[in-house]
């Protein structure tokens, strides 16, 4: 006679055996969403013990990022996102190259120098646009601009403390002069590398440096003045060349950073005739965004100096474990070489005819885009042929009776896809509340007109809406509340400008 006991077990056995080979069944089955898969979380905080299906993975992740929003639709950013096939395959097939090793990949190094010279001669580069000159201008790419102004500022400072040191003089106390709207990457910058932060104010009826309060509080501490060639919330051009001759004529030693990240591409093809570069005595170094209108996808700079004597030595490192020696003078050391290939195919596929008919496209619908928000009723704050950034920032009138507000607009349009930035302006503005739209490459005449169509139903539909919930909408995006990751609670805390309390918004990039 058989045990119950012993037949519960088997049973329990064989139960256990069916599970197994349903679970299996289901890991290798052909469908995705037929798998056990589909049915477990992702994990968040602890790696799994066992591996997963490489198509199931794929997929799961590309569910998920479907959650974001659409690039294109994107207008708050700046950067790149249009690319053509063929720069896409190149940059592709230089996915696992790493740029640092010159020994092994000296073809990418060659194009990084290419690259180097050839922006160089945009920006009028002591070196640059000599046929016959065999010296490369002194320039490097980096990550973004937000490396690159770290290295300028680093230059700035340590040329600053060579010459304190080489007088005697007290050397612990650089500064820095800057607009209050520089982009928030000059303040970790500052904050990094301790140099003291001081700003112009912006007020409700100037959003660029003034010159002559720029160069009023220069003192010997002084590392240099930041001018901005298209500020992040207006996308005006600051007056280099008026701070340059003001120093002059005062007889001031003071170096000028000129922070190019989005207009270092436009102003050459559209303004060619604006004087903010090397061409002006005071200015010693450059940063440019090649992600930015120079038309890579994220995340390329480039940042470059007048000459060799403005990059101190003791900042450039040589190396040679790899195999060559080298010089290295960026923050990072190992990179991809994706960018840097694909920023060299842009400048010889588009050269300076092609560069100069996407800007020139860009300005027009800019200027388009503005007349029809005019015609709404906005008062439109950026300076249009031209004469600014191709993108237009607007407002609405001071108007007591209307319940709505730009923040209130910004939700509405957010229903259908557009992303397009409500902030308050820099500090000190009275607290002026606005919205900007960034024109970039993939902008077309039809798009823009599709906007402008849903910018007039949006505020039809908030003029039909009772207050209460009005309130909602303009308190959701005052107070960032989305759909991201919260911060890291131990810094839950920290108030700067990130965050939207001091001046600058998360829209402002």
């Amino acid at each position: 006679m058989v045990h119950l006991s012993t037949v519960a077990k088997e049973s329990h056995a064989r139960r256990r055996q069916r599970e197994q080979r349903d679970k299996e069944a289901s890991a290798v089955s052909p469908y995705v969403y037929g798998t056990r898969y589909a049915i477990e979380e992702l994990p968040e905080h602890v790696m799994r013990e066992e591996e997963m299906p490489a198509s199931v993975v794929y997929r799961m992740i590309k569910d998920e990022l479907s959650l974001d929003g659409n690039p294109l639709l994107n207008l708050a950013s700046f950067v790149t996102t249009y690319m053509e096939d063929e720069v896409q395959q190149l940059m592709s097939d230089a996915m696992s190259k790493n740029f640092i090793d010159y020994e092994q990949y000296p073809q990418t190094a060659h194009i990084q120098n290419r690259c180097v010279n050839m922006i160089a001669g945009l920006l009028h580069a002591p070196t640059a646009n000599e046929p016959r000159n065999e010296q490369d201008a002194i320039g490097t790419s980096t990550v973004g601009s937000s490396e690159a102004i770290m290295l300028a500022m680093l230059a700035m400072k340590k040329r600053w403390q060579n010459r304190r040191k080489a007088a005697g003089k007290d050397w612990s106390r650089p500064n820095i002069i800057m607009n209050s709207a520089v982009q928030v990457c000059w303040e970790k910058a500052a904050r990094y590398f301790e140099v003291e932060e001081k700003y112009v104010y912006c007020t409700d009826a100037r959003y660029v440096i003034d010159p002559k309060e720029a160069v009023d509080l220069v003192d010997e501490n002084t590392v240099g003045i930041c001018a901005i060639l298209g500020t992040t919330y207006t996308g005006q051009y600051e007056d280099v060349k008026g701070i340059n001759e003001l120093l002059l004529q005062r007889n001031i030693d003071c170096p000028i950073h000129v922070d190019a990240a989005s207009g270092g591409f436009v102003v050459p093809f559209v303004r060619p005739e604006l004087v903010w570069d090397f061409r002006l005595e005071k200015v010693i170094s450059i940063n440019v965004s090649g992600h930015k209108y120079g038309l890579v996808y994220p995340g390329v700079g480039w940042v470059f100096w007048r000459a060799p004597e403005y990059l101190p030595r003791e900042l450039i490192f040589n190396i040679n474990y790899l195999g060559a020696e080298q010089a290295s003078f960026t923050l990072n050391f190992s990179k991809g070489a994706p960018h840097i290939i694909g920023q060299y195919y842009q400048l010889i596929r588009l050269g300076k005819h092609g560069y100069r008919a996407i800007m020139t496209n860009l300005t027009q619908i800019a200027d388009h885009l503005a007349a029809e928000l005019a015609k709404m009723g906005f008062i439109i704050m950026s300076e249009g042929g031209g004469r600014g950034l191709p993108l237009v920032a607007y407002r609405f009138p001071e108007q007591e009776d209307r319940l709505y507000d730009e923040f209130a607009l910004a939700h509405v349009l957010r229903r259908r896809g557009w992303v397009i930035p409500a902030y308050t302006m820099a500090p000190k503005s009275n607290q002026l509340k606005m919205m900007r739209i960034v024109l970039r490459e993939d902008f077309s005449m039809h798009r823009c007109n599709l906007l402008v169509e849903d910018i007039r139903l949006a505020i039809k539909s908030l003029e039909e809406m009772d207050a209460s919930l009005i309130e909602r909408y303009s308190h959701y995006v005052q107070t960032h509340a989305s759909r991201g990751p919260e911060g890291h609670p131990v810094y839950s805390n920290e108030q700067h400008s990130l965050q939207g309390q001091t001046g600058k918004t998360h829209a402002v990039c």
